[in-house]
């Protein structure tokens, strides 16, 4: 199970290790986005720091219809007791989970302050 918490801005954050390829490593703290259908966006700073590797381009329709062109870029997380090798968004904001990372887990959120987020590992549906 993973754990995390509403923080006062009423978001939904979990932390995690976030490793680069020549053993860079960095907790980083990131606000669930159910909104989002990728894996996980750090900005560039962060990126830098760990010295992720660059794959592709990517693009993405957002909220407001416009269209956004980012770069993607490969990293390994500390994900429920396990190491996977995923794809990274480059964006500008905070960093953000997103539904692939979140698929085949329940998502159970105590919606106040301080409240408890829970990841519960679904049986016999995790595709990985």
């Amino acid at each position: 199970m993973i754990i995390g918490v509403i923080t006062d801005r009423r978001e939904a954050v979990i932390r995690l290790t976030v490793h680069g390829p020549a053993g860079q490593d960095q907790e980083i703290e990131a606000v669930i986005d159910t909104g989002f259908d990728g894996w996980l966006s750090l900005p560039s700073s962060i990126i830098t720091q760990l010295g992720l590797a660059w794959r592709r381009r990517g693009r993405a329709l957002l909220a407001d219809g416009s269209e956004s062109v980012f770069d993607i870029y490969e990293a390994v997380v500390d994900w429920d007791g396990t190491l996977w090798r995923i794809p990274v968004d480059q964006a500008e904001t905070v960093p953000l989970f997103g539904m692939s990372l979140l698929e085949g887990y329940e998502l159970t959120i105590q919606v106040h302050r301080g409240g408890n987020v829970r990841l519960r590992t679904m049986p016999q549906t995790r595709p990985r």
